[in-house]
């Protein structure tokens, strides 16, 4: 399935406000109600820092990617990169608490890699109000996934 937005940025903290202004275009074409917006606002931000944050060396350039697919009363995000994948980091710059949020906000968490192994976190929101919150390290596309933890 085509996604129906697709948006490949540098990895860089400015063009995060980019995607949330996307999503927002997205939210008003289909009527997603605000406080479901802010959810997910919230929780594609909190992926896309963790790319700018975690995916790639200091002082290297990198690539982020967002993909957006609306199906069946579900928006199914995905943020992917070509960085150094999802694993602990103990001198992480963070507080480690990025895919926490995701998860809580989220209907359905996977991490890992898609076909082309990028690193890929696919949140999915329920558009219709109801769902249940699952966090999984299964398939994001068709690759291995890693472990739940910040980069």
């Amino acid at each position: 399935m085509r996604p129906d937005i697709e948006l490949a940025l540098a990895a860089r903290a400015e063009n995060i406000a980019i995607v949330r202004h996307a999503l927002g275009g997205l939210g008003d074409a289909l009527a997603i109600p605000p406080h479901k917006l802010d959810d997910i606002r919230i929780a594609v931000s909190e992926a896309c820092a963790n790319v700018v944050l975690h995916a790639y060396p200091p002082g290297s350039d990198g690539q982020m990617v967002l993909a957006v697919t609306a199906d069946a009363g579900r928006l199914i995000v995905s943020v992917r990169d070509w960085g150094q994948g999802i694993r602990p980091r103990p001198d992480s710059p963070g507080l480690g608490l990025g895919l926490s949020m995701i998860a809580a906000l989220a209907e359905e968490v996977q991490l890992g890699h898609d076909s082309e192994q990028h690193t890929e976190v696919r949140m999915t929101f329920s558009l219709n109000g109801s769902g249940e919150h699952v966090a999984t390290g299964q398939r994001a596309s068709t690759g291995e996934h890693a472990a739940t933890s910040e980069r």
